[in-house]
């Protein structure tokens, strides 16, 4: 569960709508960190600090107390550096990856943002943050780090991540420096299936149709050999009656093609169809059948396997909004 943010972290969030808040438009990975784009700011505790801070100096300068004044000044100068510290956790860090597999609308998509730490310095207490998403890395020198994100998805179709931001409290928690994502990248959100079982479209007859292949259950008829006939293959007695090479072709039983026509679905609306048939390619994949997407513009397969099973998902996805 995210962390709920402070006055200051919410301000700061506003600042990312001003016209000269870097970057200006969505970049092209790997997107270099640099000096010029991160920004810092005090948190609450911060802000605290340094009217502490102000109390210690105009007490010491009224009473005279140097004592007072000199560890006010050390404070100051540990604060300063401190926002030095933080600035510099950033600069230099480089997002050379971004990758997230499809779900179905209405699930979390689990966004991988993989960076690498240039330079010698550790990168401790790295946050990154989408929307009220957060995860959290620490980074050695020159490592490469991994940080995951859980993005809602509502509707099918492309996301855009949009804005992420990555930011460090350290070392002190005084300030926070933070620098703006804005990947130029698309991710596929898939249709949600129809909550329903529903049963595939009717084969017709017993749903099976013969094929012939060199190896299966049951002998189908004598051929010529031809070269690459396994010898397992030759009717040797056959072979000798007619003094030439046999070979026994076999029959094998497999199932026939599917059609998930989106024409049958007359009765049901635009978004309805997408589910009916999306919960159909998930069912015959279960099943182990070879299945053919018939939609208005496209036909995709007919195959099966978790390549096909991707093109007809994807296809569903891009389907125009009714």
């Amino acid at each position: 569960m995210a962390r709920p943010r402070d006055l200051i972290e919410r301000f700061s969030d506003r600042l990312a709508d001003l016209p000269l808040v870097r970057p200006r438009a969505v970049e092209a990975l790997p997107i270099i960190i640099d000096r010029r784009r991160v920004y810092v700011l005090p948190t609450g505790f911060g802000v605290f600090f340094s009217v502490m801070l102000l109390s210690m100096l105009v007490g010491g300068l009224n009473y005279n107390n140097n004592p007072a004044l000199l560890l006010a000044f050390i404070l100051i100068a540990v604060a300063h550096n401190s926002l030095v510290h933080a600035h510099l956790t950033l600069s230099g860090l480089r997002l050379i990856a971004l990758h997230a597999e499809p779900v179905p609308a209405g699930k979390p998509m689990m966004l991988r943002l993989a960076f690498e730490a240039s330079g010698n310095r550790v990168r401790n207490g790295l946050e990154l943050r989408a929307g009220d998403e957060e995860a959290f890395l620490d980074l050695a020198p020159g490592e490469r780090g991994e940080m995951t994100l859980a993005l809602p998805t509502q509707r099918r179709g492309w996301l855009v991540p949009g804005r992420i931001r990555i930011a460090t409290l350290r070392p002190f928690g005084l300030a926070r420096a933070w620098s703006w994502l804005r990947p130029d990248v698309r991710l596929l959100v898939y249709p949600t299936p129809e909550a329903e079982a529903v049963p595939l479209p009717d084969l017709g007859g017993d749903g099976q149709s013969r094929r012939t292949r060199n190896h299966g259950e049951q002998p189908h008829h004598l051929r010529e050999y031809r070269p690459g006939d396994g010898q397992r293959q030759i009717a040797w007695k056959a072979s000798a009656r007619a003094d030439r090479l046999l070979v026994r072709e076999y029959e094998a039983t497999a199932n026939r093609e599917l059609n998930l026509d989106w024409f049958t679905l007359g009765k049901l609306d635009h978004e309805a169809r997408i589910r009916r048939l999306a919960r159909w390619v998930l069912e015959a994949e279960r099943q182990g059948s070879r299945y053919r997407l018939r939609l208005p513009l496209a036909v995709v397969g007919p195959g099966t396997g978790p390549e096909h099973r991707h093109a007809c998902l994807r296809a569903l996805a891009l389907m125009p909004h009714g």
